[in-house]
């Protein structure tokens, strides 16, 4: 239990981050919609360019994010047909899209520092591009019930700014470049401010949480919660279980512990901007992704600990 408390402590922090964006938005009136924007066009496509750019381009490397796109969408219209049965109204679409993926970026890339080597931090960010696709493409299709047509969608994701800095990024991988030495400690602050604004921005959308009964559905919050915190690692420990004695796809403990990291955090608080954009049930979906966030400060330490033992 040593290491499990060993874990907590390290990750206690990153959580304490939530309470400081929810002050700063009760006390300071700070504008959440000023820290999204910063994260959004500014540190991510940064991040991602400098992690597109560092990363030692393989196979290995770049089967992982295909991988997860590819198992999010599948995931998300085996659930689709699944809770269509179960619902009756566009709850079934929202629920599909959102527990097939996670908070890879505001959770996940916190992890990856605390819990990876600096190569693997770059893999694991270099990873993230497949929950962006997906929320911003397939994910879109899902939630809005077919309302956008296959050009809206390519709109969309054709204006995130993290596309362009991932092309850029691997454009100047393949043709060698390297930043100079003097950039590099400044790629890990830009990871530390990264990793701090996108917990404290988790707070500051605390104030739309309502506790309302008509909000609080049992159903739809025990289904997200098991789907994202039993089948997600479920599924990707099977398949490390089938690399490691059949495969041999990956053969790399390292990109194992990505893999791992990348399915145990909790539901994305994307999630809820598109419920919003949507007006698909935004209040239940925020308590919901509010519900997984904590259940994950010590579901993460604990998966982790099992994992290591």
């Amino acid at each position: 239990m040593t290491v499990f408390f060993t874990l907590l402590g390290k990750i206690l922090p990153l959580y304490l981050s939530i309470v400081l964006g929810a002050l700063s938005t009760y006390f300071l009136k700070c504008d959440k919609e000023t820290v999204a924007k910063i994260l959004l066009f500014i540190l991510a496509p940064l991040i991602v360019f400098n992690a597109t750019l560092n990363v030692k381009l393989d196979f290995s490397v770049i089967f992982l994010p295909l991988f997860f796109f590819l198992f999010s969408t599948v995931l998300a219209f085996l659930l689709l047909l699944f809770f269509k049965k179960i619902w009756d109204d566009n709850t079934s679409n929202l629920l599909a899209f959102s527990t097939a993926t996670g908070n890879t970026g505001n959770i996940g890339i916190p992890l990856a520092i605390l819990f990876l080597e600096p190569k693997y931090v770059d893999i694991f960010i270099f990873t993230v591009l497949a929950s962006i696709l997906y929320q911003n493409s397939v994910g879109y299709y899902i939630t809005a019930k077919g309302n956008f047509t296959a050009m809206q969608s390519i709109k969309k994701v054709l204006k995130l700014p993290v596309l362009y800095a991932f092309i850029l990024g691997l454009v100047l991988n393949l043709w060698g470049f390297k930043l100079p030495e003097i950039f590099s400690s400044y790629s890990s602050y830009l990871k530390g401010a990264y990793a701090i604004l996108g917990m404290m921005l988790l707070g500051m959308g605390m104030e739309k949480i309502k506790l309302n009964s008509s909000f609080v559905d049992m159903k739809f919050i025990s289904y997200a919660m098991f789907i994202k915190f039993i089948i997600w690692p479920a599924t990707v420990l099977v398949f490390i279980f089938l690399d490691k004695h059949f495969l041999f796809y990956l053969n790399d403990k390292g990109l194992y512990m990505v893999m791992f990291l990348f399915s145990i955090v909790p539901l994305a608080g994307n999630t809820v901007t598109v419920a919003t954009l949507l007006n698909v049930k935004p209040e239940k979906m925020s308590l919901t992704v509010f519900i997984s966030s904590l259940i994950s400060l010590f579901y993460i330490p604990f998966a982790v600990f099992l994992y290591m033992s």
